[in-house]
């Protein structure tokens, strides 16, 4: 009998088909790069933050509402605190707003070339999805998402093909679905694409969402947070809340807030980043292969 059939599993995750991560290859003499990792090391702040406060105050639970990350967040985006949400990774966030947020017996929209975990997430908690074709040259054209739906999500840049929207269509498309919440996901803006976090204001229907992991080099402290108008985040708390108090702990906290504090390592490290990704299209294209043009810190290539 295989685990499947068990007779202690519940009905609802038979049917799921899970993400799966990328590989983790054990030993020496890899160069890893099947799961978009920052390859330069955290903000030695980060570090050092981290170091001062391993101490006797880990016997103590974290503050399960994060307020000094989230009171930083906010500073760094021109928003109010009540406008931030935080959580273990921008995974955890996506998935509590697919429950908070994108639950209303309508599809919710995504594109078919995109992000696997999307997917994943609307069909563990049961929500009807459509896949929205790229076009030919793999770009989301946003006229496509002018249907009835319960929500619309979109990964800007895209991944795994890296081209980004200009902020232009972004707005077009918020225009365009003021009774949806339409979720940007910007896990990789910060490596040369617009962020929709300047539309949070004009928009109650947008929430942006962003992650520590690639662009502050901290993939192993877990934290992602979300901004958005008050009754978006509140929505996202309700949930979080109703789930786990301390998404975030100690570490993770105080280390994150320190990343976003270190604005000189952050900029070089992106700037070397995106530098290093003009060269490698430059010498792939002296060899043939086509590459989409990207603004994150990957690569979609081919060769006749």
């Amino acid at each position: 009998m295989s685990a499947a059939d068990s007779p202690f599993w519940s009905p609802a995750i038979r049917g799921l088909h899970a993400y799966v991560p990328g590989e983790q290859p054990q030993g020496g003499g890899w160069i890893k790069l099947n799961t978009n990792e920052n390859p330069y090391p955290p903000s030695p702040l980060a570090l050092a933050r981290m170091r001062e406060a391993l101490d006797e105050r880990l016997r103590l639970y974290p503050d399960p509402q994060a307020l000094a990350l989230r009171q930083t967040i906010a500073g760094l985006h021109g928003l109010g605190t009540d406008q931030v949400f935080v959580g273990n990774g921008s995974d955890e966030v996506l998935a509590l707003a697919f429950m908070a947020l994108l639950r209303h017996g309508r599809p919710v929209l995504f594109p078919d070339i995109t992000y696997s975990f999307y997917p994943v997430y609307a069909n563990l908690y049961g929500v009807a999805a459509e896949r929205i074709p790229l076009t030919d040259t793999f770009e989301v054209r946003v006229a496509d998402y002018a249907r009835p739906n319960g929500g619309i999500v979109l990964p800007n840049p895209n991944a795994p093909t890296g081209v980004a929207l200009p902020l232009a269509d972004i707005r077009a498309l918020l225009q365009a679905n003021p009774g949806s919440v339409v979720v940007i996901d910007e896990a990789y803006v910060d490596f040369g694409a617009d962020s929709a976090v300047s539309l949070v204001g004009e928009f109650p229907n947008l929430l942006v969402v962003q992650t520590l992991s690639k662009s502050r080099s901290l993939a192993g402290l877990r934290v992602g947070f979300a901004l958005g108008q008050a009754p978006l985040i509140e929505a996202l708390m309700v949930v979080k809340d109703s789930f786990n108090s301390y998404p975030l702990d100690r570490l993770a906290q105080i280390g994150a807030q320190a990343a976003l504090e270190d604005h000189a390592h952050f900029e070089q490290t992106r700037q070397q980043i995106i530098a290093s990704r003009e060269w490698l299209t430059g010498a792939l294209t002296q060899r043939g292969f086509a590459c989409l043009p990207s603004s994150a810190n990957f690569l979609f290539a081919r060769h006749p």
